[in-house]
């Protein structure tokens, strides 16, 4: 692990500095080197979406497996394994992605922090992406578009919508301490899911008889 992790952030450092050499900001590079992951990472985003719009259309299904073998877990197990195959569902699916841009915010994190100190390292003139966020504007925006984010993004569960409120504020107050460039990443991440999000919601709607 310590070796993906050493690659990952080579390889973040290596784009981040090539496009300083262009732009002469480590805010923009952080920004543009995020659409480059994020465009990377646009077909496991796609396969997730697919499997999360498939759990939603078959949820009245499952709702009706779970009512039939309330008594028999072991069966209803059974049926819904046999469910998800049969419309070729990975109820794992949706995860992946997510659990990629773990090692990737570590990564950032391990480069952010040799970011160096003078204007190069500042953005707007207003944030030194090195360091926390004092004026608070970074950690609120990251909030905002997590929730945006997390309110577009299909979800089968309803009970998943309580996260909706839980998720952004723990975002939020972590990003307090994080360096102003790794908030960036984030806010510049989420910004990039919405708008890919509205466009994969217009390309692959939910088939009536799913939870909207």
């Amino acid at each position: 692990m310590g070796k993906i992790m050493d690659w990952l952030a080579g390889g973040l450092g290596w784009l981040l500095d090539g496009i300083v050499q262009f732009t002469g900001s480590y805010g923009i590079s952080i920004i543009l080197s995020t659409i480059i992951v994020r465009l990377l990472l646009y077909p496991l985003t796609l396969s997730q979406n697919k499997n999360m719009v498939a759990m939603r259309e078959i949820q009245p299904e499952l709702n009706e497996l779970q009512k039939k073998y309330k008594d028999n877990p072991e069966e209803y197990q059974k049926k819904t394994m046999e469910l998800y195959q049969k419309h070729k569902i990975n109820p794992l699916g949706g995860c992946l992605p997510m659990l990629l841009q773990l090692p990737i915010l570590w990564a950032f994190f391990r480069v952010l922090r040799e970011l160096p100190y003078g204007e190069a390292s500042k953005f707007l003139g207003v944030w030194v992406l090195s360091e926390p966020d004092k004026l608070f504007i970074l950690p609120l925006l990251a909030a905002l578009t997590t929730y945006f984010q997390s309110k577009m993004t299909p979800t089968a569960d309803s009970s998943q919508k309580s996260m909706l409120i839980v998720m952004p504020i723990m975002i939020g107050i972590f990003s307090i301490s994080f360096p102003s460039g790794l908030v960036l990443y984030w806010i510049t991440s989420n910004v990039f899911s919405i708008v890919q999000q509205a466009w994969l919601n217009k390309m692959y709607p939910v088939k009536q008889g799913g939870q909207g």
